[in-house]
């Protein structure tokens, strides 16, 4: 008569057990502070992807009873939600990225068109013969002499040289 009341408690931890296995937890992640959470809901946002240590598995779509087969397989497994979110702010982020880069790359060219035309107009100045004043650290102004407008020559043709493609 001992062998009962055993035997009903091994039954019930046995029935126990079985429900809870469609209760696994599905998602572990590594929080901030370094521990590891174990849940079947998925971590917050603020956890950074590469914390996520356990997704769930994807579970296949089901098709109506009174489709064919053949579009039975056609049908794409449904993404946690969690998975699109994360793709989507990837995507996002991916976008601004490269429209950052567009835009210095506009910003980079105007400015080498604006040193061209500028060393382009010096250069034409120098080669009219014109006489070619400069302020001195002093504030005194100073006649280029033909030295002085041969280095200014060569500085413009090598600015025209790095800036004009």
């Amino acid at each position: 008569m001992t062998l009962r009341p055993a035997l009903t408690a091994l039954t019930c931890a046995c029935a126990l057990t079985l429900l809870a296995l469609p209760a696994s937890a599905q998602w572990k992640w590594k929080d901030a502070s370094g521990r590891i959470t174990v849940s079947d809901l998925p971590p917050p946002r603020d956890v950074p992807p590469q914390n996520i240590l356990q997704r769930p598995e994807p579970v296949a779509v089901r098709a109506p009873a009174a489709a064919p087969a053949a579009s039975a397989a056609s049908v794409p497994a449904a993404a946690p939600r969690v998975d699109r979110d994360l793709q989507a702010r990837k995507d996002a982020t991916e976008r601004e990225q490269a429209a950052k880069e567009k835009a210095d790359a506009a910003k980079l060219a105007e400015q080498r068109a604006e040193n061209c035309r500028n060393a382009r107009a010096h250069l034409a100045a120098l080669d009219s013969g014109q006489r070619i004043a400069r302020y001195n650290d002093k504030g005194e102004r100073e006649i280029l002499d033909d030295r002085q407008r041969a280095a200014e020559t060569r500085r413009a043709r090598d600015v025209i040289a790095a800036e004009c493609r």
